[in-house]
């Protein structure tokens, strides 16, 4: 194991136990996640000699830094926090479902979760409620109060929690709700992503009408251009960087459990679709450690698979539930989140440009590895402790299987702290740049300096390495106007910034295609792009089936997490 300072630092903050004034190492961290996790398995009988071998394993794969998963390393062996990232709670429109599930969000932050919510129930500003026949609020007004609740949790615990609200672009209230973060710069603890039908898109590309339907009578309230309000919404993301999109007709399309309910909400960052009241834990592969001499050791890889899955699985067992229906619907389906980080310092590894067709064919090959050896080791799975409850009513059995131990094994999340204590680049991303200083990581506040460790040893290796360069890559972030650097490594070396927008849609697009879940993806923009590079961006993700995407332009808000460039 060998952690890098920035990773001890953020270890230190958000994983390490501390008794008195001595804190626990990171081995220890290690062994404490392994063994609470392995725990799972006492649970189906299991002999004590196995147990051991088991645990070692969970201990060796984080350990070695080729697997984390980041709510496990944190909160594991503790009572009062769960084990799980993701959480969707459903709203109806009635006050008692309103702040019932605002009651049982409360209890999900305090146990360390974030949720996903989709207000699209509750019926539009001024409407008359029958009862009272007083006008109604509008899911704009009680999302507001949910950002103040979460902030009073927040403040408490001393750390930011994540949360995602939805409305369906069909909502009247849509135009007030895209217009949110304008209008309300308090709102930061809340993502918002407008639900878009493929019905929508359609029509956006014309001059067509768009009903807005009014959720509690189902009658068409108003009628606006679906041109008009698809330019509004790319507008305002390419002024804030919100509302993202989540296409609701590709994200049903791989509902495996239509009996059970709809997937119209997801957690915070986007990349995992839920049920009401479900929730699922999540944990990365650093696939940049499986390179040798420029090829993928993918037997390696098979075997870390396999038990990342058996170790995501047994989460589900010894997790802290908030509640008892959230308990009962993730057992039912046993969902998990097997997902990558370090695929940016992969291509560097092999020496594939970000922006290529090659890193196109990387991204396909890798997923679908990953996910049909996670699909088969669920299997195997299934055969040793049993299929999850709902697998009689669910749409596997019609695509060949026979036992399966989860419904969703595969998602794309973002990694942002687990992937500074591997050591790599987040998620699916391209190097954001060669120096940046990222906040937030740990606590609001705090600053890491991140210099691009793979080029200055790929510039020692290649013989263009000097310390005037890498001073000044430290300074721009960029190796695009060094010409001292081969024109070839000026290309594996682009950066976030310097990649035409298509190929971040691309390679999400690549990982969506053999991804169960969905993945969650920023398009970085730089600060010349326009309102129409955001509106093309939206279109082509749609069109290449992604259940969703995001874009960021560089500056767009007062304060941001990432910034390009090291003053010193």
């Amino acid at each position: 194991m060998k952690l890098t300072a920035n990773s001890l630092k953020v270890m230190r903050r958000r994983a390490l136990r501390k008794n008195g004034k001595e804190s626990e190492t990171p081995r220890e961290a290690f062994l404490r996640v392994a063994r609470v996790v392995a725990s799972a398995e006492r649970f189906y009988g299991i002999h004590e000699s196995q147990l051991d071998k088991i645990e070692r394993q969970f201990f060796e794969i984080q350990s070695n830094l080729d697997f984390l998963s980041g709510k496990p390393l944190i909160q594991a062996g503790r009572p009062d926090k769960c084990l799980s990232a993701c959480f969707v709670l459903p709203i109806k429109d009635s006050m008692h479902s309103i702040f019932g599930t605002l009651r049982d969000n409360i209890k999900i932050l305090q146990m360390g979760g974030g949720t996903g919510f989709n207000f699209s129930r509750i019926r539009s500003r001024d409407e008359l409620v029958g009862s009272s026949g007083e006008p109604a609020a509008g899911p704009v007004y009680f999302l507001k109060v949910y950002s103040q609740a979460n902030k009073v949790v927040r403040d408490r615990g001393g750390r930011q929690m994540g949360a995602m609200a939805i409305l369906n672009v069909n909502h009247p209230d849509i135009e007030s709700f895209i217009n949110l973060k304008v209008d309300d710069q308090s709102i930061t603890n809340f993502n918002i992503s407008v639900g878009v039908t493929d019905e929508f898109m359609q029509k956006a590309s014309t001059n067509a009408h768009w009903n807005m339907i009014e959720p509690h009578t189902k009658m068409v309230k108003k009628r606006v251009s679906a041109k008009r309000l698809f330019n509004q919404i790319s507008e305002l993301a390419w002024r804030t960087g919100d509302p993202g999109m989540l296409f609701l007709d590709a994200t049903e399309r791989a509902n495996v459990t239509p009996r059970i309910g709809k997937l119209d909400g997801t957690n915070p960052c986007g990349e995992q679709p839920l049920l009401p009241y479900e929730s699922c834990n999540l944990g990365s592969i650093a696939v940049n450690r499986f390179v040798n001499k420029r090829v993928i050791d993918y037997a390696r890889l098979e075997k870390v698979i396999r038990v990342a899955v058996r170790f995501l699985d047994d989460v589900i067992d010894v997790n802290n539930y908030p509640l008892n229906r959230i308990e009962q619907m993730s057992k039912a389906n046993r969902k998990m989140g097997l997902g990558i980080m370090g695929f940016a310092d992969l291509l560097v590894e092999l020496e594939v440009p970000y922006a290529s067709d090659e890193a196109v064919k990387v991204a396909c090959k890798l997923m679908k590895y990953i996910t049909d050896i996670g699909r088969d080791e669920s299997v195997q799975l299934a055969k040793e402790k049993g299929s999850f409850p709902s697998f009689v009513v669910s749409t596997w059995p019609k695509q060949g299987f026979k036992q399966l131990r989860n419904a969703g094994i595969t998602t794309i999340a973002p990694t942002g702290t687990i992937s500074v204590i591997a050591g790599c680049s987040p998620g699916i991303e391209p190097l954001f740049a060669l120096g940046f200083v990222q906040k937030n990581v740990m606590r609001a506040g705090d600053e890491l300096v991140q210099i691009n460790k793979l080029f200055e040893q790929v510039a020692k290796r290649k013989g263009f390495y000097s310390k005037k360069l890498i001073k000044e890559v430290a300074r721009t972030g960029s190796v695009q106007e060094c010409k001292d650097v081969p024109e070839r490594y000026r290309r594996v070396f682009k950066t976030a910034h310097e990649i035409d927008a298509k190929w971040h849609v691309k390679i999400q697009a690549a990982f969506q295609k053999y991804t169960d879940n969905a993945v969650s993806k920023t398009v970085n923009l730089p600060t010349t792009a326009t309102a129409d590079d955001v509106k093309n961006i939206y279109r082509l993700a749609w069109e290449l089936g992604c259940k969703g995407v995001t874009v960021y332009r560089d500056g767009c808000k007062h304060e941001q997490v990432m910034n390009i460039g090291v003053k010193n």
